[in-house]
């Protein structure tokens, strides 16, 4: 350690400004700043590392924080909170088959005007323990991004498409006319699941083949699935309750979809049932413009902030 004078001579500043400096209390903003830090873990601790800074961004206004996005950014860089990495994973689809394929009647139109008009499904692979395998089979509504249907095997066949699409049915109990899009794998061409396509009412479309993105809303809800939980685990067990965690409990109900405005499925669906509240205000891909938070930004704040390295992608 060094004496106060000689440093305060080294970096020419006086002893008695160094004094009064150290004796000063601490400024409005640099309080509010250690606030609204406790707010920005506990949002980033809730989501289990999985948000950036829009979507806790959003989290603080829902609390009346009045804030800006910057300092939102600012203050995780401080911390040193980073939302999780995506990865690539590679394909799981078994299209060497001889079963009827279905014409690509979705064309990439990923939206719906109503729940239960347009359904996609796919099925994705995770490692257990050092070389075992399980598979998860999910089906999304495209009205809303919400999970109707899903099931988990250690083998990818027919019957585990099956349970996803049984699970869907009962869970939604869809009228006829539903569209339900997959790829041209052999578990979704299969007798037994075209049946029960047909027995519903449900018009198949399928991907063309090697296309993933006729498929697109799929993959991305895969690429979230691994990049927020694991794409790896120790056990069946420890799988299917992570899976549960985040399908039923976060991804459905809790998670802010950048497609809907920054809410969750979950409550883009219950705002739908909402006498006079337009579920879709906040969707600009649509031509709706964006709504306005009233405490949308602080009158304060930095000029320049280093880029955000915790945006989220688009589902």
């Amino acid at each position: 350690m060094f004496p106060i004078a000689t440093m305060c001579e080294v970096l020419g500043v006086s002893a008695s400004g160094y004094y009064a400096w150290s004796r000063r209390p601490e400024s409005a903003h640099t309080q509010r700043d250690r606030q609204l830090q406790v707010l920005v873990r506990a949002s980033f601790e809730a989501s289990k590392h999985r948000y950036g800074s829009p979507r806790i961004h959003e989290d603080l206004l829902e609390q009346d924080a009045r804030v800006s996005r910057k300092r939102v950014i600012r203050l995780m860089q401080a911390d040193g909170l980073k939302a999780r990495a995506r990865k690539r994973f590679k394909c799981t689809t078994l299209s060497d088959h001889d079963q009827p394929v279905a014409a690509n009647l979705l064309d990439r139109q990923f939206t719906a005007d109503a729940p239960n008009r347009r359904w996609v499904g796919d099925t994705t692979e995770f490692v257990i323990g050092d070389s075992g395998k399980l598979y998860l089979a999910a089906i999304l509504d495209l009205f809303s991004r919400f999970v109707v249907g899903w099931a988990v095997s250690a083998v990818n066949d027919r019957h585990l498409t099956l349970k996803a699409l049984d699970m869907a049915l009962r869970r939604r109990g869809p009228d006829a006319g539903l569209l339900h899009h997959s790829d041209q794998g052999c578990t979704y061409a299969s007798e037994d699941y075209q049946r029960m396509l047909d027995a519903s009412g449900i018009a198949c479309s399928m991907s063309r083949r090697g296309n993933c993105y006729d498929n697109a809303v799929m993959e991305s809800f895969f690429s979230s699935v691994k990049s927020e939980t694991a794409d790896r685990f120790a056990s069946c067990g420890e799988a299917k309750m992570e899976l549960f965690d985040y399908i039923e409990v976060f991804y459905n109900q809790r998670r802010r979809h950048s497609t809907l405005g920054q809410i969750s499925p979950a409550e883009f669906e219950r705002r739908k049932t909402q006498e006079g509240v337009d579920p879709m205000e906040n969707r600009t891909e649509r031509g709706f413009p964006q709504v306005p938070h009233p405490s949308s930004l602080s009158l304060k704040e930095e000029k320049t902030t280093k880029t955000d390295h915790h945006s989220d992608t688009v589902h």
